[in-house]
């Protein structure tokens, strides 16, 4: 290892990791910014232009792209046709490069970046480097990670260069590194939100214990650079999360986030159990879980503001798998932290956006389609009775927990909480049936919401008699006012809203 040039966006590391090359006698190389601190701190790295004997230019745009970097670079160590015209050309080799590019995902999370800022964030000269590194990964080492400085170092201290193994493996995550920024860069030029190619900007995050179940292998991959949602999370306490833990805690994140006011929602295997609102966090989640006590054991909880000591109290005495919220107060995390099985986790990006896309693989490929953000659509009165304002609160909370329940998917409330949920049944009338039982006799003056139409009136009939008093779905049906019919018959406020919630 005789010279290595440095130029990071991401400064981290880079002084400790230079001056550690530097005292095994390296030549250190750098640009810009990083030349700057590198020489700021005592370390004798010398400018590029050194070896390019060409001047930085265009505000930086130009000085790396040059045959006396990406010589250097390309060099086969091993060819005498390659070295002696690197000899000719007066072409310094160059047996280390370190480059992280520039902050384009950062840049773009700012919703006031104008695209003139976003497109000065695109780095040329950093993935050209990089991939004329990693190209030549039989000579050259790559580094785009300030996590690798540490392994590097120690293999040059040991060995006086990196080894073969760790070359190749480094030139693989260049690659990697590349391609997600490109794929970054694509997404946020893309006009048409279901553009004719789509590149998925997808990096390893963390390995799961295994997948769905123990024999298959899992990760998690964040979108992206920056990690936001489920990605940046910071886990408390309690075992690693699984991979049916991250399918729960997105299900419960994605219908918390539904509401404004102190919300709890329990999911099990993705659908919600239990839901309610409420004037405190203690009291939504008391709702939530009295809702049904039952399926709350073994559960994943999802709360939208700061858990307290009161709700950690009452967490404590369910067996809970995970608890996700916004942040805990230090009484709340000590009394939870004693359930040493209980995963605690906070996710601050509770109050970010969504993807407007949603993804999902298929065999042969994926399906990708809008987000699924319209509650109500256009709702209409079509009874002759017209609901109360507690119903339209409650047929709105009803369809707001209804489109998360796997179709067909019922959701039976009262007062800002759930009392029955029908689930992925292959009938609409078994979800009324299971939803109503699951109510019992708490299902009088009730509100019923159905993820789709009722393609017969049987469902009506049934909710009337275990005394529902308002109904919502999308209609559609050929048979809708066999349905309507059946609600004036009873006495039942029924509001259609034009927009079908199909969960699969």
């Amino acid at each position: 290892m005789v010279r290595a040039l440095l130029s990071v966006s991401d400064k981290s590391g880079v002084v400790a990791f230079a001056s550690g090359l530097v005292e095994l006698g390296v030549e250190i190389v750098s640009t810009g910014g990083t030349l700057k601190v590198l020489q700021a701190s005592g370390i004798p790295a010398v400018a590029v232009e050194t070896l390019t004997h060409f001047p930085e230019m265009m505000d930086g745009r130009l000085k790396t792209l040059h045959p006396g970097v990406h010589g250097g670079l390309l060099a086969k160590r091993n060819n005498p046709t390659h070295l002696a015209s690197a000899a000719a050309h007066q072409i310094g080799l160059i047996d280390m490069v370190v480059v992280n590019l520039y902050p384009f995902a950062a840049t773009i999370q700012n919703p006031s970046t104008t695209w003139d800022e976003a497109i000065e964030q695109i780095d040329i000269g950093g993935p050209a480097m990089i991939r004329s590194a990693a190209k030549n990964m039989a000579d050259v080492t790559v580094v785009v990670s300030p996590h690798s400085y540490d392994q590097v170092l120690a293999e040059c201290q040991q060995y006086g260069n990196t080894t073969q193994a760790t070359r190749r493996a480094l030139a693989k995550a260049a690659f990697e590194h590349t391609a997600a920024y490109d794929a970054v860069i694509a997404s946020y030029m893309a006009q048409d939100p279901l553009p004719d190619s789509m590149i998925l900007p997808l990096t390893h995050r963390i390995s799961l214990r295994y997948g769905e179940n123990p024999h298959q292998p899992a990760s998690f991959y964040q979108w992206g650079d920056t990690p936001t949602h489920l990605a940046a999370i910071t886990q408390w306490s309690g075992k690693a999360l699984s991979y049916n833990n991250y399918l729960d805690m997105n299900a419960a994140y994605q219908l918390v986030a539904e509401f404004d006011q102190p919300a709890a929602v329990i999911i099990k295997h993705t659908n919600p159990c239990g839901v309610g609102l409420g004037v405190t966090v203690h009291e939504a989640y008391q709702r939530a879980h009295d809702a049904d006590p039952v399926s709350a054991f073994g559960s994943v909880v999802a709360i939208n503001r700061e858990v307290d000591e009161a709700t950690a109290d009452a967490l404590a005495q369910t067996f809970v798998e995970v608890v996700v919220a916004p942040s805990f107060d230090e009484k709340a995390l000590a009394r939870l932290k004693k359930k040493s099985a209980l995963r605690l986790v906070s996710m601050p990006a509770f109050a970010e956006s969504f993807s407007p896309l949603t993804v999902r693989h298929v065999m042969g490929g994926l399906l990708v389609q809008h987000r699924d953000d319209d509650v109500m659509g256009s709702p209409q009165v079509v009874s002759r009775v017209e609901p109360t304002s507690l119903q339209w609160d409650d047929i709105r909370f009803g369809m707001q927990v209804a489109k998360h329940v796997k179709s067909n998917g019922i959701v039976i409330v009262k007062n800002g909480v759930t009392l029955g949920v029908g689930a992925g049944q292959m009938s609409r009338i078994e979800s009324v049936r299971i939803a109503l039982e699951k109510a019992g006799e708490a299902a009088r003056g009730a509100t019923l919401a159905s993820d789709a139409f009722f393609p017969f009136r049987d469902s009506i009939d049934t909710a009337a008699a275990h005394g529902i008093v308002a109904v919502v779905h999308p209609g559609g049906s050929m048979r809708d006012q066999e349905s309507i019919d059946a609600a004036d018959a009873h006495g039942l406020a029924m509001v259609v809203t034009g927009v079908r919630h199909f969960l699969h």
